[in-house]
């Protein structure tokens, strides 16, 4: 049986990010991820310069093998009306493929990599995890996602509405007779609220690749969702009409609505096992990232002792970062949700509201400087 000073679950972003900077500081650890890399992985796919600044990546480096599109501008509105063109002048994101980005990520961070290896069991023994009985490990981290099987042995802090965001996504390279056919430009993301302001659909290009996908509050007839935001987007001309016909399927819970337990005795969880994707665009990334990153230093000031008092830092650090929880929202048919809908319809409509607020607060986050390590 091996052993280590740490071992990840999941090897996207958080995970990845936690396993580079624990790395740089001596740590032996090891990230087992039950795919193996590059993989799909259902995502928008952009980046903000804050996180090219938190991860130190060479752009130069990364975009002579990977896609990294420059964006300037976006298109957003709400399905079925007009939408608003908003320019910026400068670069305020840039796209990436999941598959590419998080590969890249992962290769980078010197650590044993386990891929194509499930979790299959795990226990407590002698003040040690036991990993698949091949590992033996006094921390954990849970970087699997929604579905980490680390953070459902945490169980969660408060019983409420199991409030989850449920999306569904497709991403293709286009042929020539596709590209011609698709008025999304490069440089301009399209993003257009639903009627109920329960979510928002996007098509996004990056070169000759187009990522159309819808994410709802509400999971009730995803799909029939899904499908009327295409057929809409299709027949305003905006998309070719012969997209593959699978979508892929993703939930997460936003930061706001999360129950998730942050750590326990020698577990800490970290990016959508924690529930930390920004509630007003679901954006995961960045809280992902930056949740790694505090996890990381976290670990390096408990010194070796991993019980629940030396791990505390890690709650003020995201409570610092992303606020308090604000708890579950109002039902999608409560009289105060449908008021609240009918005033954002109007804000929506609004072109300093759409700049200044959804895309520069909740989307791009540009209020935020980089986060790092103390």
């Amino acid at each position: 049986m091996q052993s280590c000073d740490v071992l990840i679950v999941g090897g996207g972003p958080a995970g990845s990010s936690c396993a580079w900077k624990l790395r740089q500081a001596g740590f032996e650890v090891v990230v087992l991820d039950k795919s193996p890399f590059p993989r799909h992985k259902v995502c928008a796919g952009w980046i903000t310069p804050t996180v090219i600044d938190e991860l130190n990546l060479d752009t130069q480096a990364y975009s002579q093998t990977n896609i990294l599109q420059p964006i300037s501008a976006f298109r957003v509105g709400c399905m079925g009306g007009p939408a608003a063109e908003l320019q910026y002048g400068d670069t305020v994101s840039y796209g990436i493929r999941r598959t590419e980005f998080d590969n890249y990520l992962l290769r980078r961070t010197g650590a044993r990599l386990e891929l194509g290896q499930p979790l299959d069991s795990v226990h407590f023994e002698d003040g040690r995890w036991i990993v698949n009985d091949a590992y033996q490990t006094p921390l954990l981290v849970g970087a699997g996602g929604h579905f980490c099987q680390i953070a459902r042995r945490l169980g969660s802090e408060h019983n409420g509405a199991d409030v989850v965001v449920a999306a569904q996504e497709i991403e293709f390279e286009m042929d020539a007779s596709q590209q011609a056919r698709c008025r999304v430009a490069p440089e301009r993301p399209e993003l257009y609220f639903c009627e109920d302001l329960q979510g928002y659909g996007w098509c996004f290009r990056k070169g000759n690749y187009l990522n159309v996908g819808l994410g709802r509050m509400d999971r009730r007839q995803l799909s029939s969702h899904v499908h009327q935001f295409c057929r809409w987007l299709q027949e305003g001309g905006r998309i070719p009409e012969d997209l593959p016909t699978k979508f892929r399927g993703h939930a997460y819970y936003g930061y706001n609505e999360s129950p998730r337990k942050l750590f326990d005795d020698g577990v800490l969880l970290i990016g959508d096992a924690a529930g930390l994707a920004y509630s007003e665009s679901g954006e995961g990334i960045r809280p992902a990232i930056e949740s790694g990153l505090m996890a990381a230093t976290v670990i390096r000031q408990a010194g070796g002792d991993y019980r629940v008092q030396r791990l505390e830092a890690y709650r003020e650090m995201i409570r610092s970062r992303f606020g308090p929880r604000k708890g579950v929202r109002l039902p999608v048919d409560s009289f105060f949700a449908r008021l609240r809908c009918r005033a954002g319809r109007r804000l929506l409509a609004n072109r300093w509201f759409l700049r200044h607020v959804v895309l520069d607060r909740w989307f791009l986050h540009r209020q935020q400087p980089p986060w790092h390590s103390p």
